[in-house]
């Protein structure tokens, strides 16, 4: 379909901006074709600048759980900008979103707002080795945790090899503190803590992984890594920079009951503005700056439009916890639908789904590792992608993002949407 206002938008900016994006994924270089350029959206629906509406099903990423443009939320930034739209010293409305996020998760003491998701688990690892003064730290493949350079790491050829730089610019030394395991591979993270666990700082995991697609963690693998960290004196953290309070107000931790030590946050606090956050228990948090000697700093954290952009959607859901079971029955609509459509249509489709988190591979599966995702048809999301995208159904555009619902999503946005797998199929 021709959208020739993004088309010009697009080579306009190829000229000023690396690939015309200001992050990759939004290149179209997974699914072909070139990136809509949007400039407006309100509640489920975005609007491009060709006039086009779609039913938008990546909210940002996540944080637009009620939707875009959200009347309180906007309200409420535009009552801070009002103040003004920096001031680099404290204010109360970061005192006011702390304490609510510290409420809404009880099993934290502490908080410190950062700047982005990416911030937020640079300064979590940091944290980690300054306090239990390790070098090491171990994630997953099909994990992102941004791009910090210990994150930008591939997987060795086994379960004892360290990992390597996948990202030019990234140090051999850095990657030699970086181990790597299969996600929901519970046998391999043990075998790398008995060959590193002395040695090893932390754990980072994404509770439910979005970004191999939607995976959930099998029965026991949370359990299993926070057993092990207590066994070795490693320290447990859980990006829920997707998770947090998307799948309940206590997010990953309250839905599957087990506890990190440390837990990362990011835009869905500030409500999609750019922000982000990492808060654990007192005694590992008080060795962060200027209180301890782990030192992490931002001229911007705090800044008043997100912390008042947060207070406005955390607040509600805190409010109201009806808003996660809506979620849900619509999120199992989708499913529902998606599998049945499969069923007739006689296509291996695999439906992963935790929550409002939804992705589908082309295959008969299980998909429960990054391995498993990249052994479905890969190939057959592309044209599934675009024939959606010119029925109006905005997608993520990459097989291995995680759709994200909002609960402002209507009967008829949902029926929309299901029609148009069913035309793709």
């Amino acid at each position: 379909m021709s959208r020739p206002l993004s088309e010009a938008l697009f080579e306009r900016a190829r000229l000023v901006i690396p690939g015309g994006v200001n992050s990759p994924v939004r290149a179209f270089k997974a699914v072909g074709g070139n990136p809509v350029f949007f400039r407006k959206a309100q509640g489920a629906h975005l609007l491009d600048e060709d006039g086009r509406s779609y039913i938008d099903y990546v909210g940002s990423w996540g944080p637009m759980i009620l939707g875009h443009a959200h009347a309180p939320v906007i309200e409420a930034v535009r009552e801070a900008a009002l103040d003004s739209t920096s001031f680099g010293a404290p204010t109360r409305r970061e005192v006011e979103l702390a304490e609510l996020i510290l409420d809404m998760v009880p099993n934290l003491e502490r908080i410190r707002m950062v700047n982005s998701g990416t911030e937020a688990c640079m300064s979590a690892i940091r944290l980690a080795r300054g306090v239990t003064g390790r070098a090491k730290i171990l994630k997953f493949e099909g994990c992102y945790h941004g791009h910090a350079d210990s994150f930008l790491i591939a997987a060795g050829s086994g379960a004892q090899t360290l990992g390597a730089p996948s990202s030019p610019g990234v140090t051999p030394g850095t990657a030699a503190d970086t181990l790597t395991a299969r996600y929901n591979d519970l046998p391999q993270v043990k075998a790398l803590f008995a060959a590193h666990g002395t040695d090893l700082a932390a754990v980072i995991v994404e509770p439910v992984a979005g970004n191999m697609g939607c995976v959930p963690p099998e029965p026991g693998f949370l359990e299993g890594l926070r057993s092990l960290c207590d066994l070795h004196g490693s320290i447990l953290i859980f990006d829920e920079v997707m998770t947090g309070f998307r799948l309940g107000a206590g997010g990953a931790q309250q839905l599957y009951e087990v506890q990190a030590d440390l837990v990362t946050y990011g835009k869905i606090i500030g409500a999609g503005l750019p922000v982000g956050a990492y808060a654990g228990r007192a005694d590992l948090m008080d060795a962060v700056a200027p209180v301890g000697k782990v030192y992490q700093a931002g001229t911007l954290s705090g800044n008043p439009l997100a912390m008042a952009a947060g207070l406005a959607l955390l607040g509600e859901l805190h409010a109201n916890p009806a808003i996660y079971a809506e979620l849900e029955e619509k999120s199992a609509y989708l499913e529902a639908g998606l599998i049945r459509i499969a069923e007739a249509k006689q296509v291996d489709l695999t439906v992963n789904r935790v929550g409002s988190m939804i992705s589908l591979f082309f295959g008969k599966g299980p998909v429960r590792n990054l391995d498993e995702a990249k052994a479905t048809d890969t190939a057959r999301f592309n044209p599934f992608f675009h024939a959606l995208l010119d029925a109006g159904v905005y997608l993520p555009p990459a097989l291995f993002e995680t759709w994200f619902l909002s609960n402002v999503l209507s009967q008829a946005d949902l029926d929309t949407t299901l029609d148009a797998v069913e035309a793709a199929l």
